[in-house]
């Protein structure tokens, strides 16, 4: 057992600061369990688990979410304690096995779009808390999604098992003696409940976190997750514990950045409500993570930018017939002066981010810049930046990309109209499909083969004798 994670009993305080998630419900079965249930609540948010089972206008836990991935949209499970459509009927010991071994009570294997990878690495304690949770905190819900439905090969669940003979280390986490008891908090809480390399590691061939370049940046659907190594440049070397913290529990660093996508639900969702010893614990994490350089990356992407105003040419002017002949000033004078003012300095309470010295202009990869134009900025309760899919072409999107990045951010970086039109299209089929179904037609064809040979070898001997 863990012997790093403190015992349950002391961490209830921690779990009963979360005012702000759902009320705890408790069973009779269930009332000297509190502390318990409790606790589990907190490893849950912090486990981020509500942002996958939970549908648009959902059930809390009672999945339906279509989580989009190369090889299709895997469908994200009802874990209500419902006996009939959810995890009701699960012991301590199927949960346990699902939750860090990926395989359901009925013997099937799970895709690893659940990150029992990173929960493999979960305390005993922190299980038998999610366990009391997840039974007697969670409401149950008498719905059963769709169910997920992949095309050849990846139907065939059992060939995780594969996968996981390669990709799947057991746990739980084990403490690093070499570092103090809050980096080793920090690294348990990154690397196990929060799931952080889910998104923010690449993945290989197999669709598995390349461990050599942990939080070196990966995609999420269309979303760019960055790097987050120590790297001062292309990572977050050049942050302070501080400004970690402010970002994860606010969504925000001043002169650094600001969540948007799937890291804005992960802050709405989890991350706001950790504690702040856990909060200042993950950052202090964080900036130990090995650093991984982008050669691109000339000085800190939160670096670039200064003011500049080329709006005095362009107002007075007449606007082009063709809309798709507007310059990159008309454009930002258009739908982006107004909050983010003329030379880009942003609001003065900051409530409206500055363009300058903001990584969303200064890294090289440039797809969350353009998703943020096409969708906008959404954040709990409600709406940071309108998006302008429905306003602006492909042509402009990309000339007012092309603008912002010119005048505000790293002007090595690149928007062309054809991102912009394959980001605005959604998630590209996935050549995997392809190669998967090749690799075996080839293997067929090599087994069949041998059978041949071994069968023409023994009448061949037969002929002989």
């Amino acid at each position: 057992m863990n012997r790093l994670m403190p015992r349950l009993s002391s961490r209830v305080a921690v779990a009963l600061a979360l005012s702000a998630v759902a009320p705890v419900v408790t069973t009779p079965a269930f009332a000297g369990d509190a502390d318990l249930i409790a606790a589990g609540k907190y490893i849950a948010t912090a486990s981020d688990c509500v942002a996958c089972h939970t549908a648009p206008g959902g059930e809390i836990m009672a999945g339906g979410l279509a989580i989009e991935t190369p090889i299709g949209p895997i469908m994200s499970t009802n874990i209500t304690p419902s006996k009939e459509n959810g995890i009701g009927k699960y012991t301590l010991q199927q949960f346990d096995t699902a939750l860090r071994k990926g395989v359901r009570a009925d013997g099937k294997h799970l895709y690893p779009a659940m990150p029992y990878t990173a929960y493999a690495l979960l305390s005993d304690d922190d299980v038998a808390a999610l366990y009391a949770y997840f039974m007697n905190g969670v409401t149950s819900v008498e719905t059963r999604p769709a169910e997920t439905r992949l095309p050849f090969p990846f139907n065939l669940r059992f060939s995780m098992a594969a996968w996981n003979l390669l990709f799947l280390d057991n746990g739980p986490f084990k403490s690093d003696a070499a570092h103090d008891g809050e980096w080793n908090r920090g690294a348990y809480l990154v690397r196990g409940p929060a799931h952080c390399g889910t998104c923010h590691t690449p993945r290989n061939l197999f669709m598995a976190e390349k461990i050599s370049s942990e939080m070196s940046g990966g995609d999420v659907g269309l979303w760019h997750a960055p790097n987050i190594t120590s790297d001062a440049n292309s990572g977050v070397g050049g942050w302070s514990v501080e400004e970690l913290v402010a970002y994860m529990r606010d969504g925000h660093a001043m002169g650094k950045s600001q969540a948007a996508g799937p890291m804005a639900e992960a802050v709405d969702n989890s991350l706001r409500f950790l504690t702040p010893g856990d909060l200042r614990a993950i950052a202090v994490y964080v900036k130990t993570v090995p650093p991984v350089h982008d050669t691109a990356d000339t000085q800190p992407v939160f670096a670039w930018g200064s003011p500049s105003d080329d709006l005095a040419g362009v107002r007075g002017v007449a606007l082009p017939l063709d809309r798709n002949s507007m310059t990159g000033p008309q454009l930002y004078d258009a739908y982006c002066a107004t909050c983010h003012q003329a030379q880009g300095q942003g609001s003065f309470d900051g409530g409206l981010p500055s363009l300058l010295h903001n990584t969303a202009l200064g890294r090289a990869n440039t797809n969350n810049l353009v998703i943020v134009m096409l969708e906008g900025l959404h954040r709990q309760p409600g709406v940071l930046m309108p998006g302008f899919a429905k306003e602006l072409s492909d042509t402009q999107i990309a000339a007012l990309a092309s603008y912002l990045i010119e005048n505000f951010g790293n002007p090595a970086a690149k928007v062309t109209v054809g991102q912009v039109a394959e980001l605005r299209a959604g998630p590209a089929k996935s050549a995997l499909v392809t190669v998967a179904r090749t690799v075996l037609a080839l293997g067929a064809l090599v087994v069949i083969g041998f059978v041949a040979w071994l069968l023409r070898r023994r009448k061949t001997t037969a002929r002989t004798a």
